[in-house]
């Protein structure tokens, strides 16, 4: 079962440097499926950053790596990446951006588990 953070669980975890992200859902289009989530992390010069993803649902029963299925834009090979001074800042962003929940964070590498979970649901 995913385990959300609390709101101080995730500002203790960014300070640390640890990222948190968030699973924002699926776009279904005729022939593909799309997935979407974000990541949160804290940069070397003490900034953080909110990287949005979109890929190709790639996944089978053999397969479920979200983070090796192909990005939607090649141009943007590491999602889209936005820098932010403050915590605060980067999840406003989040929150009014990508309609990111304030109580859905989870922990780095959490969206696999995530995404596994959705797709035992079909």
């Amino acid at each position: 079962m995913i385990q959300y953070l609390k709101d101080d669980q995730i500002r203790a975890r960014l300070r640390l440097g640890k990222s948190v992200e968030q699973w924002l859902g699926v776009v279904q289009e005729t022939d593909y499926t799309i997935l979407k989530w974000l990541s949160i992390d804290k940069e070397s010069d003490e900034s953080f950053s909110v990287t949005y993803f979109e890929s190709f649902d790639e996944g089978n029963e053999d397969f479920l790596d979200i983070y090796a299925f192909s990005l939607v834009d090649p141009d943007e090979p590491f999602g889209v990446i936005n820098t932010f001074y403050s915590i605060a800042d980067a999840l406003e962003f989040a929150e009014v951006i990508y309609k990111a929940s304030p109580n859905k964070y989870i922990s780095a590498g959490m969206i696999q588990e995530e995404y596994r979970s959705k797709q035992l649901k079909h």
